[in-house]
C-alpha cells in the first residue's frame, strides 16, 4: 500500500459534494493530512483579539479535503483508522469570543446583556518527564497534550453545510475520542465517501465550554477502509475498550437519545442482543459525555465497555 502525504492548497469551510477531491486514496493506503486551526493561524499571540485578528475572516473552520476514497459507494461505511496526530507549532489558541460559548448569551440564546470581555489565551507546548503538555502563563497549570480532531466527516448527498456543524456526516462534533488508537465509522452519502478533517485540538474538556479548545495547527495520520454494503445513521467510534455513538441535535436531550438509540441498533445488529435487553443493559453500564455544547448543534457520545457485550 502507498504513503500519501496531503498538503492542501486551498482549503474549503463546508462539507460539500459539489466540491474536487483534493486527493484520491485506496482503502489501505497510509493518507498523512495536515490541517490549519478553527482560525486559519489569523491568532498568534494573547494581544490577537479575536474582534481585530478575525475582522477580515468571512467563515471559521477550514477543512482540508475532501479526500476520495476508492471503492466507496453510497450506502457503505468509512472506516477511518487514527494512527497519530503530531502538533505543527509549539502553541495552541483559545479565546473568548463575543456572544460565543456555554456559558453566555449566543446569537441562537438572546438575553439582553453585553457579551463577556474578548480575551486570548495562548497555552504554550511543552516536553515533561511524563510527556508532552501545555501550559499557560496566567493560569499555571499543566494540561496533557491529548489531540483529537475537531472536525470529521463526509460529504453530505445534496447539500454543502458549514465547517461548523456536526450531524449525522459527522461534521464539527468536538468529540475527544477521535483520536489516535481508535476508528471512526462514517456514513457514505457520495461515490469516493468525500472525507474532510480538522480543527485539531490539544485538548479539550468535555464540552468546550467557551466554545474554543486548545486549537492548534497539525499533521494527522489514517488508514482508510470501506465496510461495502452496510449503512449506518451515525458516527460510530470503536476504541481499544469501547463502543461509541455520536449524536448531534439540539435540545441536548435529542442528541443524547439519537446516540443512545444508535447504540442500540448497534448492539442489536452486531452483538445479538434482542433490542430490549440493549436497552436495559445501557441503562445499567452505559456511559454518557457532551462533546459540544456550543455548536449549531449539540454533540453528545453514548458509550459501552466491551467488556459488557461478552455473554456469561
Amino acid at each position: 500500500m502507498a504513503t500519501i502525504e496531503i498538503k492542501p492548497k486551498k482549503y474549503t469551510y463546508v462539507f460539500s459534494p459539489d466540491l474536487e477531491p483534493e486527493a484520491r486514496v485506496q482503502p489501505g493506503d497510509t493518507v498523512i493530512v495536515h490541517t490549519e486551526d478553527a482560525f486559519e493561524s489569523r491568532i498568534q499571540s494573547k494581544q490577537d483579539l479575536p474582534s481585530q485578528a478575525l475582522a477580515n475572516a468571512k467563515f471559521l473552520n477550514p477543512q482540508t479535503g475532501p479526500i476520495y476514497i476508492e471503492g466507496a459507494e453510497p450506502g457503505d461505511t468509512l472506516s477511518v483508522k487514527i494512527i497519530d496526530i503530531k502538533p505543527t507549532r509549539d502553541f495552541a489558541v483559545s479565546c473568548f469570543i463575543d456572544y460565543f460559548g456555554g456559558l453566555t448569551s449566543t446569537p441562537m440564546t438572546r438575553f439582553l446583556q453585553d457579551p463577556l470581555k474578548e480575551k486570548t489565551w495562548i497555552w504554550e507546548l511543552k516536553d515533561g518527564e511524563d510527556g508532552k503538555y501545555y501550559m499557560n502563563d496566567e493560569i499555571k497549570v499543566k494540561v496533557p497534550y491529548a489531540p483529537f480532531m475537531g472536525t470529521f466527516a463526509v460529504a453530505p448527498a445534496l447539500e454543502a453545510i458549514s465547517s461548523l456543524s456536526p450531524g449525522p456526516f459527522g461534521g464539527n462534533m468536538d468529540v475527544p475520542d477521535v483520536r489516535p488508537g481508535n476508528t471512526v465509522l462514517l456514513p457514505v452519502y457520495n461515490p469516493g465517501a468525500l472525507f474532510y478533517t480538522a480543527d485539531c485540538h490539544g485538548n479539550q474538556g468535555q464540552g468546550e465550554l467557551c466554545g474554543v479548545a486548545l486549537e492548534t495547527t497539525a499533521k494527522a495520520t489514517f488508514v482508510f477502509d470501506v465496510i461495502k454494503q452496510k449503512t449506518i445513521d451515525w458516527p460510530r467510534i470503536i476504541s481499544p475498550d469501547k463502543i461509541m455513538a455520536v449524536g448531534s441535535a439540539r435540545p441536548m436531550e435529542d442528541a443524547a437519545r439519537i446516540a443512545y438509540l444508535e447504540l442500540c441498533l448497534w448492539m442489536e445488529e452486531e452483538f445479538g442482543f434482542p433490542r430490549w435487553e440493549a436497552y436495559e443493559l445501557l441503562t445499567q453500564a452505559g456511559g454518557l459525555y457532551v462533546g459540544n455544547m456550543v455548536d449549531t448543534t449539540y454533540s453528545l457520545v453514548a458509550s459501552i465497555d466491551k467488556k459488557f457485550l461478552v455473554r456469561e
